[in-house]
């Protein structure tokens, strides 16, 4: 369970901090990371990125150098980290304190669109447009996507909805999402949750081929239990088979990014989220040409 003790917070959060100085040290400069171009000359297609929703406890600022402490260059923003209510201006501002850190921010959200009204939907599209976010992750339902098509269409931002498994009444897996789009305009795709999807009892490593162009954006995470919500562990402790997805992803020549979602540990995530970036690079490095 999170503390609810502010002292605690600040506690835990100067500590993660001082972490990640320590990472950085004084003369660190954001480049393209070694771990990152050893995979690129071993055929991978994809990149290892960040859901910035793992760093919720955190302002915009930790935020950042938390992950600059990981070495990632990519990140998939959630709403704490350029709020909705922003003006135009302020959004535009933070996404530049992403770029200056060397952060290319590919997605946003998750984000609820369940509102089937113009209105409603058409501010998520200018929030992604005032933040330069090129695609929106999404929570939609089968009933407003006709009209999510519109916009993508008219903004030329792409959507990924976003499956969350067996309490999901709208679309519990990749294959719920596919039916409900499957000839809507190629912009409009999936973020499959692999963690959620193995939920639902299928095999995750099919469940990301079947959704072949589609597949637009990859939430990573491991389960001690494949059936059970609350045995999240870091990446490489679990029964995931993330060795298989990657060989997967890498035949299916998929050139978005694996975003890390660790949604355990809110207070303190650094140290699960750098446990689970090393498994992960290392089975990258592990993989053949």
């Amino acid at each position: 369970m999170a503390s609810t003790d502010p002292s605690r917070r600040r506690f835990v959060k100067t500590a993660a901090l001082g972490a990640v100085g320590a990472t950085l040290g004084p003369s660190f400069a954001f480049r393209s990371r070694p771990a990152q171009a050893a995979a690129a000359a071993r055929g991978v297609p994809f990149t290892l990125g960040v859901a910035s929703y793992s760093l919720r406890k955190f302002s915009r600022a930790d935020a950042i150098a938390m992950i600059q402490a990981l070495r990632a260059t990519h990140v998939s923003v959630k709403s704490f980290h350029l709020p909705y209510e922003d003006t135009p201006e302020q959004l535009a501002a933070g996404a530049k304190a992403f770029a200056t850190a060397g952060l290319k921010i590919v997605s946003g959200g998750n984000n609820n669109i369940r509102k089937d009204e113009d209105d409603h939907v058409r501010m998520f599209f200018d929030y992604a447009r005032a933040a330069g976010i090129p695609m929106l992750v999404i929570a939609p339902t089968a009933e407003n996507m006709p009209r999510i098509e519109r916009f993508v269409k008219e903004y030329d931002i792409r959507v990924a909805i976003h499956n969350h498994g067996p309490e999901d009444k709208h679309f519990p897996g990749p294959k719920d999402a596919l039916k409900v789009i499957k000839d809507m305009d190629p912009r409009v795709g999936l973020c499959v949750d692999v963690g959620h999807t193995a939920r639902t009892g299928v095999d995750v490593v099919e469940a990301v081929a079947e959704a072949g162009d589609r597949l637009l954006d990859v939430h990573m995470k491991d389960l001690r239990d494949l059936m059970d919500k609350t045995s999240q562990c870091a990446v490489g402790e679990g029964a995931m088979p993330v060795a298989a997805l990657f060989r997967k992803l890498k035949k299916m020549n998929y050139q978005g990014s694996v975003n890390l979602e660790y949604e355990i540990h809110a207070d303190d995530p650094l140290p699960g989220m750098k446990q689970s970036f090393a498994y992960m690079r290392g089975v990258l490095a592990g993989m053949e040409v």
